[in-house]
């Protein structure tokens, strides 16, 4: 059995209660993974394309105001 397997299996016997305490950590876990991925590909200039693409839509009139 993989680990993810034997923690789906411990996650089904959570308690309703112990089941949102552990939505509660583990979106908060994923946002913060998320974050730390996304400053480290715009510090490594992986979005440097996408943000000049939006800034060249932007400049010729083809983007909206919110």
């Amino acid at each position: 059995m993989s680990k993810v397997e034997a923690i789906e299996q411990q996650i089904e016997k959570l308690s309703p209660n112990e089941l949102a305490a552990f939505r509660r950590w583990y979106a908060a876990f994923d946002a913060e993974a998320w974050d730390r991925q996304f400053e480290s590909d715009v510090k490594a200039g992986k979005l440097d394309a996408l943000a000049e693409k939006a800034l060249r839509a932007h400049t010729s009139g083809q983007s909206k105001p919110l």
